[in-house]
């Protein structure tokens, strides 16, 4: 691969963010572009400027890693790199490219560089249609639902509520996330917080200043002013 490949470590360890470094200088396709040694830090760091991989510590003062993933819109690939195994499962819940632990051996840093260059050398993944299907996981329950059958994702927290046939599975994804995995003829982002699909509308009205949405289940969507023209030149002839 001819593209160098833009790293930030996050460790609050400065000598574990050392080590790391040292041991990527063996491979020149990875450029440490940045430190940060907490989860505010690199918030504040990838709000400024773009990374294709984050090489993440998990336990650190405040923001933990998996609290920084939430709040970020656009997750580059990860590598989590910690002193312990138990957050290994976690941490492929959150689409982890690898996991290494403490002390890291290099074969193992290896490994997971190879991954990063099958990763994001690979062709971006298509969007998801009416025909697709989904794997869903809230707690214990899970479920395998066609994407038709989405009515709607809003935002909860740190969390998107998918809302279906009655179930309102959270997921610990942005809704940033979720909408640019959806394909944009059947999904509209109504307002900064909630995603309809159009498919389920079944009633317009004029609403404030601008429309008011009722979908299939009976719930009710407001459009801003602003995604209300949006939404007119979408659904015109």
């Amino acid at each position: 691969m001819s593209k160098h490949l833009k790293a930030l470590i996050i460790d609050d360890s400065r000598l574990a963010r050392k080590e790391l470094q040292h041991l990527l200088s063996a491979h020149p396709q990875i450029m440490v572009a940045g430190e940060a040694e907490s989860g505010q830090q690199a918030l504040e760091w990838l709000q400024q400027q773009s990374a294709d991989v984050l090489f993440l510590d998990i336990q650190m003062p405040g923001m933990d890693g998996f609290e920084l993933l939430q709040q970020l819109d656009r997750v580059p690939q990860v590598v989590f790199v910690t002193a312990f195994d138990q957050y290994a499962i976690r941490a492929f819940e959150h689409n982890a490219l690898d996991y290494l632990q403490k002390p890291i051996e290099p074969s193992d840093l290896s490994r997971a560089v190879e991954r990063i260059n099958q990763q994001i050398s690979e062709a971006p993944a298509k969007r998801l249609t009416a025909g697709d299907r989904v794997f869903l996981k809230d707690g214990d329950d899970c479920w395998f639902v066609d994407v038709a059958e989405i009515e709607h994702m809003e935002v909860d927290g740190n969390y998107t509520t998918v809302c279906f046939a009655g179930h309102r599975p959270m997921l610990p994804k942005t809704l940033n996330h979720l909408a640019e995995r959806l394909d944009e003829s059947l999904f509209f982002r109504a307002n900064r917080n909630q995603l309809i699909n159009l498919k389920h509308i079944k009633n317009i009205e004029p609403w404030v200043q601008g429309i008011r949405i009722e979908l299939s289940s009976g719930a009710h969507i407001e459009l801003s002013r602003r995604q209300t023209q949006k939404f007119k030149e979408l659904m015109s002839l």
